[in-house]
């Protein structure tokens, strides 16, 4: 029995970041039931993430006709979260928005996970993972020798943003137990990359990032952490990082 068992979870988000928030719910007991437009089921869209479909169920609904909304709505009043992903403003226009949700089940904790937050200059952008980690400054933290920015190997703003909205349900669900009242969570992708940068910015104000006159940073580059190409053309890691590892070591 897992620490969610009991908790049902509406999950309308696909591709990754919020069904990677829904998979972390679900393992940990929640009852998670997708509900995806009919195109996506027949697509199978989400299908390309296999590892993210996990102890869930799958439900096909029109939003967009007033039988499938219905169906929501009825299955929302007896929920405890709500996950969505669209773009800021397609949950209103689809009438499942939080206002709506809040009217028919108080204590739903409602959370929408997009790139840039729901409100501010940016929020109604189209947006993917590189987008977001190139404006949070990360992407410039990974250079070619050449100074091109390379793409990190996975995605950092969607698991990022997937991380902080399993963060912030799981701490409504605690407020919810002391207050009896559910919550509104907005989650935003770049936001949470830019939390990532504590050491980053930490270093440039104390002086041990560098900087090339043209806003981008890196760090000197210091023997004791870092990569060595080896000679059967593979590679090991060195980390240590504090003095007295680095001598013995040497």
């Amino acid at each position: 029995m897992g620490a969610l068992n009991g908790i049902r979870v509406l999950d309308l988000s696909r591709l990754l970041p919020g069904p990677f928030c829904s998979t972390i719910l679900a393992d940990h007991g929640a009852s998670v039931i997708v509900v995806e437009a009919p195109r996506f089921r027949e697509r199978s869209v989400i299908g390309s993430v296999p590892m993210v479909r996990r102890n869930k169920r799958h439900l096909a609904l029109n939003l967009r006709e007033e039988a499938g909304r219905e169906i929501f709505m009825s299955l929302a009043a007896n929920s405890d979260v709500v996950l969505e992903a669209f773009r800021p403003g397609v949950v209103c226009d689809l009438g499942v928005d939080y206002g709506a949700v809040q009217q028919i089940n108080p204590k739903i904790i409602y959370c929408s996970l997009s790139g840039y937050g729901q409100t501010g200059p940016l929020s109604g952008k189209a947006v993917h993972d590189l987008n977001c980690v190139a404006y949070a400054g990360i992407l410039d933290l990974f250079r070619e020798s050449s100074g091109t920015p390379v793409k990190p190997g996975v995605p950092l703003a969607g698991l990022t943003g997937s991380l902080y909205a399993a963060i912030g349900i799981l701490l409504a669900l605690v407020s919810r137990q002391a207050t009896g009242k559910g919550q509104f969570i907005d989650t935003s992708m770049c936001d949470g990359l830019v939390s990532f940068l504590a050491l980053p910015l930490s270093a440039l104000g104390n002086g041990s990032l560098l900087t090339d006159g043209k806003g981008s940073v890196h760090r000197p580059p210091v023997p004791y952490y870092r990569a060595y190409r080896t000679m059967d053309n593979r590679y090991i890691t060195v980390g240590a990082l504090e003095g007295h590892l680095w001598e013995h070591f040497c």
